[in-house]
């Protein structure tokens, strides 16, 4: 069987030159495209990098933070001072010796609490307003009744009284 030889006819030839082109071209239209493409992909991916990567460093520093929190709450927290407000000086005629000195009488009356845990003295605040008001203060030859007001427990032990002239 002998094929016939179609490549020397004009037409043919045309046809093949054509194909050969056309095939050259698409491949560099496939090349671009694909390059294209690619490079779109690359971009993508180095910005999906970045991303992971804050997301990581966010994620370690938030777990970081979650530690340091959770090491604060373990430790409980505790009463490290005490003040004392009277409410009523000027009702009283109270200098501020006198002021100082009733303060100072409660202090050492309450003294106790300094180091003790603030959910331990939240409980058990009843105890602590009994203690300072079941008491009668001796100032200057004149005796006082507390009465307390307000008691704030944190870290700072915050109480407000409210003094009478004892009977």
């Amino acid at each position: 069987m002998h094929i016939p030889p179609y490549y020397k006819r004009e037409s043919w030839q045309r046809f093949l030159a054509g194909t050969f082109a056309g095939a050259i071209i698409a491949f560099f239209v496939f090349v671009y495209m694909y390059g294209q493409l690619y490079e779109g992909w690359v971009e993508e991916n180095l910005e999906l990098r970045a991303q992971l990567q804050e997301i990581k460093s966010n994620y370690k520093a938030l777990e970081e933070s979650n530690k340091e929190l959770d090491q604060r709450y373990q430790q409980k927290a505790t009463v490290s001072s005490i003040e004392i407000n009277i409410s009523n000086q000027k009702q009283l005629n109270l200098d501020r010796l006198i002021i100082r000195e009733f303060e100072e009488v409660i202090k050492k009356e309450i003294n106790e609490v300094i180091g003790k845990e603030v959910d331990d003295l939240s409980e058990n605040y009843s105890f602590l307003i009994r203690t300072i008001e079941n008491k009668t203060y001796e100032i200057h030859d004149f005796s006082y009744q507390a009465k307390v007001q307000h008691l704030f427990v944190t870290e700072k032990l915050e109480a407000h009284i409210k003094l009478t002239i004892a009977n």
